[in-house]
């Protein structure tokens, strides 16, 4: 007689279970859909035979992550190999998912089936789960698939949801955007002040500390000699100072009004700030970088790695491209007009803004952004798949850079590829273990203070348990002083204190709080 069974995998774990009557199921799938909306008659057809509970959520989410592949996970197994019975040949196994189940047949010999009738039954089982397994409830069940839902979509949309990416991607774009706004915005200064002092344009070139000083001159008849400290420390160079204050005085610009000149200092407080925001947002893109994808940084710098990160979508899609594929990023309308007309296809994309091309000679700019887009590649692929990212590798790829590039003008023999990669494995083992270090005394100093904090806060609660009803009296009179000090409540039969807040969320069963996201 062939046993057949039911495998059932849900958020909070796996669930194994029996069907009585087998000759007569596989004969009347409609009474079986039928017997399916009424409890009382599916409890007739099915019975739990075992059911294994993940520890935690990310033990749910690696599970979920091995059916979704096909791969038999170590739980699964052990669940299946000590509540199956032993001789194989007498077992039959319903499972949900062909894939999970040629798995399971391969890898432990168990027959399975998929489909008709067992697809009825996975469809019972998923609707009365929580009246078969003992302690969960509809709401605790839900709540799991809920929290794993999102953790499985995460990991999903994105390899590691730590990595954050994104916020590389739209960085770059808005430093981009903000380049070609101010570009265009100290241009209308310029042309606006030119009116009343246009020999200011030829001395003063930089955008930024052009409208500074459109700001701070104003009305040019007013400029002395006293401003003069005030207009090095804005040009950063005492010889412009001095033809700033020279020309002034003998300027063929047009006299302007106060009410012109108002206007124009305003508008370039905007441009001004719109510069110093764009130095911060510089810094922010740097510090993120150093984080997301540090090798890639070191290797060709942080904008231009940024721009590969943003124009892939993503540092997962970057670190899949082949090494032909991220040396013309960027130029593929130029690539496709080369294909259809014939010509030459382009030799280089973002990377041409890398510094190495533009050192390199003309016959081996081809050959160096080959090259370069081979580095990039490996670079790409440490940072999205190191578990602690550092920057040694990048590091050593562009020492690797350098030394190709003084090759092919010097002839120097560069380093094999094989002794620099040995050195940076030792040197990325000892950085990934700093890091680490670090990182635990950082949360050893925060669990100390969290001790103390919620010491001091014990402290405080069982001194206002302990406090009188006369004192309690004298509290109420002084109405200002409680909106100062809020009341704490004293614990009553055995309840917590409302006005205490622990930061650590107590670990909860499963069954109670569904998985965590």
């Amino acid at each position: 007689m062939v046993l057949l069974h039911v495998l059932f995998e849900h958020a909070v774990g796996y669930a194994l279970l029996a069907l009585k009557e087998v000759e007569e199921i596989s004969l009347l799938q409609p009474q079986v859909e039928e017997s399916v909306l009424n409890l009382g008659k599916f409890h007739n057809i099915v019975r739990l035979v075992a059911f294994c509970p993940f520890a935690s959520s990310q033990v749910a989410l690696e599970n979920a992550n091995a059916v979704s592949e096909g791969v038999v996970h170590e739980d699964l197994r052990l669940l299946l190999e000590t509540h199956l019975p032993s001789k194989k040949k007498k077992v039959l196994l319903g499972v949900g998912d062909p894939k999970i189940g040629a798995a399971i047949q391969e890898e432990l010999g168990y027959n399975c089936q998929t489909g008709g009738v067992i697809a009825e039954i996975l469809r019972g089982v998923r609707l009365h789960f929580h009246n078969l397994v003992k302690g969960l409830t509809d709401l605790s069940a839900c709540k799991a698939q809920l929290g794993l839902g999102h953790s499985y979509s995460r990991a999903k949309v994105k390899f590691n949801v730590n990595r954050v990416d994104n916020m590389i991607i739209q960085s770059i774009s808005l430093l981009d955007q903000l380049d070609k706004d101010i570009n265009t915005f100290s241009m209308r200064v310029r042309e606006w002040y030119g009116y009343h002092f246009p020999e200011l344009v030829k001395i003063i070139n930089d955008n930024a500390t052009y409208c500074r000083l459109a700001q701070f001159i104003g009305n040019r008849r007013e400029l002395n000699e006293e401003k003069l400290e005030k207009l090095e420390e804005l040009t950063m160079d005492g010889a412009k100072a001095k033809a700033i204050l020279d020309a002034s005085r003998s300027s063929m610009g047009m006299d302007i009004s106060a009410i012109d000149l108002i206007n124009i200092e305003s508008f370039s407080s905007r441009v001004v700030s719109l510069s110093e925001y764009r130095q911060s947002l510089h810094t922010y893109l740097r510090s993120k970088m150093s984080q997301v994808a540090p090798s890639l940084s070191a290797l060709i710098g942080e904008a231009v790695g940024a721009r590969l990160i943003a124009h892939a979508g993503s540092l997962t899609n970057l670190a899949k491209y082949p090494a032909s594929t991220v040396q013309i990023l960027g130029a593929e309308k130029a690539l496709f007009r080369a294909l259809k007309t014939r010509g030459n296809t382009p030799k280089y994309g973002l990377i041409f803004h890398s510094t190495f091309i533009g050192r390199a000679a003309a016959k081996n700019k081809g050959r160096i952004s080959r090259y370069l887009a081979n580095k990039c590649s490996i670079a790409s692929r440490i940072d999205c798949f190191s578990e602690v990212p550092t920057s040694v590798f990048g590091e050593k790829l562009r020492e690797q850079v350098e030394e190709r590039l003084s090759f092919y003008e010097t002839g120097e023999i560069p380093r094999k590829n094989l002794d620099v990669m040995k050195e940076a494995m030792v040197q990325a083992e000892e950085a990934a273990a700093e890091i680490t270090r670090k990182l635990e005394k950082q949360e050893k100093k925060r669990l100390k203070k969290e001790k103390k904090r919620l010491a001091a806060l014990a402290l405080a609660s069982s001194e206002n348990s302990s406090s009188t009803p006369e004192e309690c009296e004298e509290t109420s009179e002084n109405p200002k002083e409680e909106k100062q000090k809020p009341q704490e409540v004293p614990q009553e039969n055995g309840m917590e204190d409302p006005s205490i807040s622990f930061s650590k969320p107590k670990k909860r069963n499963l069954f109670q709080g569904g998985v965590d996201e």
